[in-house]
């Protein structure tokens, strides 16, 4: 089912966000600074491309995540969370689509505050 899944939601919702995130993590990656902003994006792209069969976890709370989460609402966050916020208002227009709005909305959730957090 993950896989049926995983090919539906690349095609309705996953192809555009996870462009985003990749291409935030380009821009990120501009700087030596935000190469670590950009290397997490990438991984969170992956995962806006292909999010069934996978778990997002709590690795740790430390003040530098919580620092880098407040940076990344400011420049980037708010604008991906807002189209994976769009997303799910579109999917669950129909019965079929509750589980990808489900995914939609745990993936921007995740665009808050995706540092301190790890992809499994």
């Amino acid at each position: 089912m993950s896989c049926l899944g995983n090919i539906i939601w690349f095609v309705f919702g996953g192809l555009v966000a996870g462009l985003q995130w990749f291409l935030t993590g380009l821009l990120w990656c501009i700087t030596i600074v935000g190469i670590p902003v950009g290397i997490q994006c990438f991984k969170l792209a992956k995962l806006q491309f292909a999010p069934f069969g996978k778990e997002v976890i709590t690795t740790n709370d430390s003040s530098m995540g919580f620092f880098l989460n407040i940076l990344w609402v400011i420049f980037g966050g708010l604008l991906l969370a807002i189209t994976n916020i769009i997303s799910a208002f579109l999917l669950s227009i129909t019965i079929i689509g509750i589980p990808f709005a489900a995914q939609s909305l745990k993936m921007a959730k995740l665009s808050l505050a995706p540092f301190g957090k790890d992809v499994i």
